[in-house]
């Protein structure tokens, strides 16, 4: 079973800080992605630029939006997409991300968010039928 995660962070507070103070946390980071990617449960992961664009419909038309889609302090800054057994596998997964390890993190506001895939395509995988969300 695949689940997506979420890496948030507070933008604003992790934007306050000097260039040398981000590269010093980020450098924490190393050891615990070693040991994160080291699982061999790791499909795919990602860093993400703070610059985004959303796309929604409005009045019929598609409207290019400046910026993340829903209005908070808190940023996605990284997805990964992982293989596991099931939600507890996942998360004991996820948990070894730095976001959930390097406790210097914590006051800028890094956490993860882990959600089930309920249908997944990719250019190595055979033609899979969407099928919706359950509902359980």
């Amino acid at each position: 079973m695949k689940f997506l995660c979420l890496g948030y962070f507070d933008k604003e507070a992790m934007g306050a800080l000097p260039q040398a103070e981000v590269d010093a946390l980020m450098g924490q980071c190393t050891p615990h992605m070693e040991s994160f990617h080291g699982t061999g449960q790791v499909v795919v992961d990602a860093g993400l630029d703070v610059k985004a664009k959303t796309l929604r419909r409005r009045k019929g038309k598609l409207a290019v939006i400046d910026g993340p889609y829903v209005e908070t302090k808190e940023m996605v800054g990284s997805a990964f997409l992982i293989e596991a057994a099931d939600m507890e596998d996942a998360i004991r997964v996820a948990s070894l991300h730095p976001a959930t390890q390097v406790m210097a993190g914590e006051p800028y506001g890094w956490g993860l968010e882990i959600r089930p895939i309920h249908y997944f395509k990719s250019l190595d995988t055979p033609d899979v039928a969407w099928q919706p969300p359950s509902q359980a």
